[in-house]
């Protein structure tokens, strides 16, 4: 089964790559400035991660004379949280208004 949010959720596995965006939520930074925060990896190295989250449009990059700034784009989150996260809203709402009536009533959570 092919999910269309499957290059997503891999780009999002790698705790490299998340360490990246982390580091855009406060602004753009050069890709020297992404590459000097792992010093513990090869220039080539961040940027194979960079170009997979460009592939998955999480990264956007824009030339600004001889540097690149790169930023973070939220909007694939976004989508992933609105499909996965917001289809269970009603469920958890459902199941914790039920939990707060039955303590309310003395009666033992369900098991």
């Amino acid at each position: 089964m092919n999910d269309p949010f499957d290059p997503t959720w891999k780009a999002l596995s790698d705790p490299t790559r998340r360490a990246i965006l982390e580091s855009l939520r406060g602004g753009a930074r050069t890709t020297t400035e992404i590459v000097n925060q792992f010093p513990h990896l090869t220039r080539f190295a961040v940027m194979k991660h960079m170009d997979v989250l460009r592939e998955v449009d999480l990264l956007k990059t824009r030339a600004d004379g001889r540097r690149r700034l790169n930023s973070l784009n939220v909007i694939p989150i976004q989508v992933i949280y609105e499909h996965w996260v917001s289809g269970f809203q009603g469920l958890w709402a459902t199941n914790l208004l039920s939990l707060k009536r039955d303590m309310e009533q003395g009666e033992p959570p369900l098991k």
